[in-house]
């Protein structure tokens, strides 16, 4: 018995998803035909396609092979179009994770640029600072800050970025400005939440100045500039955003410059989708033409 195409799509689907709910939306159709397609398919091809891991729905081995005649399928309707007019290749919807400043100053302008030539394309962003994940189902690229140690997966270093120490000048007025890392331990420290921070590369302020006490924790990069700019105290911040406002000031920078590198992530069969293959490229590009913006020395 041959399998159906339909189902061989809805397959598709919830790999790129890696839940039947967020297929079924996709789709158009609602979480019982997804899993009922998805039993058919088994019953026809005699074995499981997909098995539950991490909270999600992975491809199994036969799934595997099922998706990459289903790739073939969706190639095949797609070239269904107007008559004379090749389809666009680059569209449905890829999911990526990143840091929020990176998601924010290169990820955003670059999917916007990228949507402009392929308004069929539709990027979802999720803003974590986290290691990269063992178990990546339903998600195309991770950005993440280190290099990561990952198996089954594709990884290559996108760019660095550098962070500083800043205060307002308003803070600087009221409580003085510190000309050494000593007289820097007498100010608080505005970071991340110390036993949340789960990227070892990012423990800088307490590696270097261990004595300072935090003043505000935040897991959020943009709190933490905020709380800078509010007078909470001395922020440790990626100078391509510290370096934005004008009533911040860049404190000893020859004693504080961290120089961290961003590391791309891929699933091994992300790149075959032309969607995902023109967003890595953008964010590569995006980053080549904002380095010396995320090095501080624009």
């Amino acid at each position: 018995m041959e399998a159906n195409p339909d189902d061989l799509l809805v397959l598709l689907a919830v790999s790129r998803s890696a839940k039947f709910t967020t297929a079924a939306q996709a789709l158009g159709l609602n979480h019982t035909t997804v899993s009922r397609r998805i039993a058919a398919l088994e019953k026809t091809l005699g074995g499981r396609v997909l098995s539950r891991a991490a909270g999600a729905w992975e491809l199994t081995e036969l799934g595997a092979e099922a998706v990459l005649v289903a790739e073939q399928v969706e190639k095949a309707v797609r070239s269904l179009g107007k008559p004379g007019q090749a389809p666009d290749p680059i569209t449905g919807v890829v999911r990526m994770t990143a840091t929020d400043g990176f998601s924010a100053y290169i990820a955003a302008p670059a999917v916007a640029k990228l949507r402009r030539k392929h308004p069929g394309l539709s990027v979802e962003i999720v803003t974590v600072t986290r290691r990269a994940l063992q178990q990546r189902s339903g998600l195309d690229i991770e950005v993440v800050v280190g290099e990561p140690q990952v198996h089954r997966a594709e990884a290559f270093k996108l760019g660095e970025y550098v962070l500083g120490m800043y205060a307002s000048r308003a803070y600087l007025s009221e409580n003085g400005t510190p000309a050494t890392v000593e007289e820097l331990t007498e100010h608080p420290l505005v970071y991340f939440v110390d036993s949340m921070l789960q990227v070892d590369d990012l423990d800088a302020p307490r590696r270097l100045v261990p004595a300072m006490k935090d003043g505000l924790s935040s897991t959020n990069v943009f709190v933490h500039v905020e709380a800078t700019r509010a007078g909470a105290g001395i922020g440790f911040l990626p100078c391509f955003m510290g370096d934005l406002h004008q009533d911040l000031v860049r404190l000893l920078p020859d004693a504080f410059s961290e120089r961290l590198p961003y590391w791309m992530v891929l699933r091994p069969d992300s790149m075959r989708r032309p969607a995902v293959a023109a967003l890595v490229q953008a964010l590569r590009d995006q980053t080549v033409e904002h380095r010396e913006h995320l090095l501080g020395s624009s």
